[in-house]
């Protein structure tokens, strides 16, 4: 992709949540997580790389003790998804009998989160909560997957910025946008 076009796609992009809204979801998911869990010993864990900033920023919001760790797995293969679980870089903390919180950028379809959240239950987790900054509103998600704790609500539109990415750019963008539609 050219750089004008990069730059073009951020230009005309529809701004859905400001730096200030997306820091006060933040703030209220990890008040919630820290009533839902504090003093089970949590690990945190980041599914790479698009839950990097999520993470990263509720990190730094809990008031308890709570480990980090991170996981990348991916479901694609070149460019297509298929329905098996390939892992690039597993936990490196033992999950069994630990409060798991799983956090990603965003919950679209949720089929590689399912994955994520059967594995950590089969690594016999005491318990495992899920986290996403942004859940798309639509009825194709994987009927498995519920998160225990949304930030922000978005159309079904291709949404970019806080960790989401366009073709691979604009993760570092600190509010959320969502491509112009045509």
């Amino acid at each position: 992709m050219e750089n004008e076009q990069i730059l073009a796609v951020r230009d005309s992009a529809d701004q859905l949540y400001t730096p200030t809204q997306v820091a006060a979801a933040l703030d209220r998911m990890a008040a919630e997580i820290e009533a839902a869990v504090a003093g089970q010993d949590p690990l945190l864990l980041c599914v790479m790389t698009g839950g990097l900033v999520a993470a990263g920023e509720l990190f730094t919001r809990l008031d308890f003790p709570v480990q980090l760790d991170y996981l990348h797995a991916t479901r694609y293969h070149g460019t297509r998804g298929g329905e098996e679980l390939k892992w690039i870089t597993p936990p490196s903390q033992p999950l069994t009998g630990r409060t798991l919180i799983v956090v990603d950028d965003i919950l679209d379809e949720g089929l590689t989160l399912a994955a994520i959240l059967r594995y950590c239950r089969e690594q016999r987790a005491q318990a495992v909560y899920s986290a996403v900054l942004v859940e798309k509103d639509h009825e194709r998600k994987h009927p498995d997957v519920q998160p225990d704790f949304v930030g922000l609500q978005v159309a079904d539109r291709y949404v970019f910025g806080y960790g989401m990415d366009y073709h691979g750019y604009w993760r570092n963008l600190k509010g959320i946008y969502a491509v112009k539609d045509d």
